[in-house]
């Protein structure tokens, strides 16, 4: 059997549990609603109670939907961000893109009683958080690039990215000691995370912001294989080292601030994902890679997003904390098991 025949049964594998977890997904809740019927509402056909249908198509749908741009779109970051710096520990949250999305959101959140009263309510609307997050990880990962220039030393490279976080995290920190307690609390629920509470219309922004973060990535797909050879090996075949690197920094940043902005900082899954895939295909080209971490991403997600609902129960658990329960394992599985990252 070929690679090429073995991956596409593996992709055809994660795409039905993909289905599965959605479907599920979708049916546990507060009020868990029969597979066949979730299934008959999504097709537009008769389901046993209307209110069930009136439940997914608002609330459920939408927030499926986000548990798959989510995951696929730091599942991405991350593996842009661990091939650019070919460094493992590199991700979203490692190199402060996270820090700088999360300033800005709390620089409009915390520091809107600074604002005028009309231009502060555009400023926190959503429009304003992905304008602000975006800007931000773009911002805080160009002042890593730029000093990292000037060491040679990846680790050092993850660290400076770690010191920008510390400053960012001190910022938001006098923010919110300054911040009244209306604010502050918007805030520390943001920080939670969420993946529900969205329209239809901010689900279309949303998107509309991953469908060209992925475009820039499928762009890159040469310039990612090329310089997992190195950048002097990449220059010497002719690679554009830095509108390379812009375009990876620049879809990042893009996938990685919106998903801050919408959905808030979600942790260990840009980190975990691209090693999880990695394991499983086998493969450092890319053109293997991008798809299937879309793929593995959305089931991860949807998987924690399920268990985050806790089923038949009231209560929603805080999303953060459950990527960062499944993650970190993940990532120390791999690293006890393999003893060394596959890159």
């Amino acid at each position: 059997m070929t690679p090429n025949q073995s991956y596409k049964k593996v992709f055809i594998g994660i795409a039905v549990l993909l289905l599965i977890c959605f479907i599920a997904n979708i049916s546990l809740g507060s009020v868990i609603i029969p597979w066949l019927d979730t299934l008959s509402s999504l097709v537009g056909g008769s389901v046993e109670k209307e209110s069930w249908r009136h439940i997914i198509i608002n609330y459920r749908l939408p927030k499926a939907l986000i548990a798959i741009i989510v995951g696929s779109g730091l599942g991405i970051s991350g593996l842009l961000m661990q091939t650019l710096f070919r460094n493992p520990l590199a991700g979203p949250f490692v190199l402060g893109i996270s820090s700088g999305a999360t300033l800005g959101v709390a620089l409009l959140i915390l520091g809107s009683a600074f604002f005028g009263t009309a231009l502060s309510g555009f400023l926190i609307s959503k429009w304003g958080l992905v304008i602000a997050a975006c800007i931000g990880s773009i911002l805080v990962l160009f002042a890593v690039m730029l000093v990292s220039t000037r060491v040679r030393d990846t680790m050092a490279i993850l660290i400076i990215g770690l010191m920008f976080g510390s400053i960012t995290a001190a910022i938001v920190s006098v923010l919110s000691y300054f911040a009244p307690a209306d604010q502050l609390q918007r805030y520390v629920f943001w920080g939670f995370g969420s993946l529900g509470n969205l329209s239809w219309n901010e689900v279309l922004i949303f998107f509309a912001v991953f469908v060209l973060g992925i475009l820039l990535t499928i762009a890159s797909i040469k310039p990612l294989n090329t310089l997992l050879l190195g950048e002097n090996y990449a220059r010497s075949l002719g690679l554009n080292i830095k509108s390379s690197r812009f375009i990876i920094i620049l879809a990042t940043g893009l996938l990685s601030g919106s998903i801050i902005a919408f959905a808030g900082p979600i942790a260990f899954i840009g980190l975990a994902v691209p090693h999880l895939t990695r394991q499983l295909f086998h493969t450092s080209d890319h053109k293997t890679l991008i798809p299937a971490v879309i793929l593995i991403g959305s089931v991860i997600m949807l998987i924690c997003d399920s268990i985050a609902q806790l089923p038949s129960s009231e209560y929603t658990l805080p999303i953060n904390a459950i990527t960062s329960l499944i993650g970190a394992p993940v990532v120390i599985w791999l690293l006890v098991r393999k003893r060394k990252m596959l890159f």
